[in-house]
Order: C-alpha cells, then sequence, then structure tokens
C-alpha cells in the first residue's frame, strides 16, 4: 500500500530535516569528545537517526544539567 502522506511533504522540508540531524549528531560527536565522554560515536550515529530525543538524553546524561538546576535552589 502507498501512503499518500510521504509525497505532502515538499522537498525543502526533507532538505531541513537532513540538515537538522546532520548537525545535532555533529555537535554530539565533538561535544562528546571534547568532555571525553564515553563512547561519541553512539551519541553521533544516535544523533542522525533520530531528533531530538539523542540531544535531551545527552544533555541530561553526559552534560549533566540537571545539576545545575539543583545548584541554584
Amino acid at each position: 500500500m502507498k501512503n499518500p502522506n510521504w509525497d505532502a511533504l515538499p522537498l525543502w522540508a526533507w532538505i531541513g530535516i537532513a540538515i537538522l540531524l546532520l548537525v545535532q549528531s555533529t555537535w554530539l560527536f565533538v561535544d562528546a569528545r571534547k568532555r571525553s565522554a564515553r563512547y561519541p560515536w553512539f551519541w553521533g550515529i544516535w544523533g542522525i537517526i533520530q531528533a531530538p530525543t539523542p540531544l535531551i538524553i545527552y544533555l541530561f546524561a553526559v552534560r549533566k544539567i540537571h545539576r545545575r538546576w539543583f545548584r541554584k535552589a
């Protein structure tokens, strides 16, 4: 069966999604290597196949942004 909704998304939107995933993946990989995180390739590959879940998990697991919230309180 052919899904007609795939044809509804214009080409510029597909290009935008691809750019977003590529930028997210690159940033995750570079930042993970800079911070000496374990498995920077994992973050890069996960970042290129999905958004924004890898970014959110990375911020909590590696960058530990939740600690900043509790220190201010």
